[in-house]
């Protein structure tokens, strides 16, 4: 039985291993989770104006592979919280993995004088996506997957606060910054999760708009991908000050 709050709408019964907070089909009946869904904006739009500047400055290729990726998060999690269709769900949860593996390429070359490949760092990467999407297509178990992206964050943060700790500490606003409201969606998520009850029937008892500030995955995107956004530019700042700053070979 769908909880109470929920819909029937255009895309039929959920078939995808999880559901949200938000009620199904409660705004339009083409979207099953309406605020899941355009709250992906953050990941898409931001990204791609990224990827365009990136792309006008010649800046390294790894950049722009960067923000594309955030852009595949942003419509694969579009495309499942409109449906909530198992394909779908890993358009969205297979993508997180692969982006984060780039964030860690990226954060792991700044410190280079040539822009060359280090096929070890990618060959390892590529292996953890491969062996981390074949297991989960196999395990069908959302917190394998939650664990892994986990893993992948955590080393994006250790790594991150050694460069704004003992590297450029000039730029611990930006890290700190993109880390807290990383951490606050986070938070959020976990809300979301453990008091949706709740959240559902203090929802029935709010005006729509107002019910909809309460829908806190959506916030979790917002708050993640404006975090995510922010990490790239940190990722960006750190690698220009070591070309910048860099000895000059004679």
């Amino acid at each position: 039985m769908a909880p109470a709050g929920d819909r029937e709408g255009y895309w039929g019964p959920p078939t995808s291993t999880l559901e949200w907070c938000e009620e199904n089909y409660a705004v339009s009946y083409y979207i099953a989770e309406f605020w899941n869904t355009v709250s992906n904006l953050i990941f898409i739009l931001p990204p791609i104006y990224g990827a365009i500047q990136t792309y006008k400055d010649g800046l390294e290729k790894r950049y722009l592979a960067a923000y594309l990726c955030l852009t595949a998060v942003g419509l694969g999690s579009w495309c499942f919280h409109m449906t909530l269709k198992y394909e779908m769900q890993l358009l969205d949860e297979l993508p997180m993995i692969y982006s984060c593996c780039v964030f860690v390429y990226c954060l792991y070359e700044c410190f280079k004088y040539k822009n060359t490949v280090n096929y070890p760092l990618l060959f390892l990467l590529i292996t953890y996506s491969v062996v981390v999407s074949i297991v989960y297509l196999n395990l069908k178990e959302p917190v394998f997957h939650q664990v892994m992206y986990g893993t992948l964050v955590s080393i994006i943060v250790l790594r991150s606060v050694y460069i704004v700790l003992w590297v450029y500490p000039w730029l611990r606003g930006l890290g700190y910054t993109s880390l807290t409201v990383f951490l606050m969606g986070f938070f959020l998520w976990n809300v979301d999760n453990i008091f949706c009850d709740k959240l559902r029937a203090l929802r029935e008892k709010m005006p729509p708009v107002v019910g909809a500030v309460t829908q806190f995955h959506a916030w979790w995107h917002i708050l993640t991908g404006l975090g995510s956004y922010l990490h790239i530019l940190l990722s960006l700042y750190t690698r220009t000050l070591f070309l910048k700053h860099r000895p000059k070979v004679k």
